[in-house]
């Protein structure tokens, strides 16, 4: 949340933010955090001119937040090295589109991502979708 805020205070127009601009700090700062080199994963953005709210950008980023972190904890497993994709775009009608993917291991084919008690970040995400 503070990184929303200082893209705030720094943004034109400080009911929005460059959501890309974001995006690529906040992944930085998680790729930081794991330690993680870019040339074992590598991270692609494509963002296309999105401006968000803060009512939009809070929750979006917490949902990067959770699926990138969980794809850097559980989708390269040893050294294998991958890419991490986060798109966004603009469906129209102040409705848009978030994709978080990654060509890692895989979620396991038995765990049901929308019923998981045992995942406190997944529940958030499924939650945080639903706004």
């Amino acid at each position: 949340m503070a990184l929303i805020h200082e893209r705030l205070y720094k943004s034109k127009d400080i009911s929005t933010i460059d959501f890309g601009q974001y995006i690529k700090e906040l992944a930085g700062d998680i790729f930081y955090s794991f330690g993680i080199e870019d040339d074992r994963v590598r991270l692609a953005i494509n963002s296309h001119n999105i401006y968000l709210g803060i009512e939009t950008a809070i929750p979006c980023g917490l949902i990067i937040n959770e699926l990138v972190s969980n794809a850097l904890k559980h989708a390269f497993v040893g050294n294998m090295s991958g890419e991490i994709r986060i798109d966004i775009s603009d469906k129209g009608d102040n409705d848009f589109m978030l994709m978080v993917s990654d060509n890692g291991v895989g979620i396991p084919k038995d765990m049901d991502i929308h019923n998981n008690a045992a995942s406190l970040g997944l529940q958030l995400v499924c939650t945080l979708t639903g706004q």
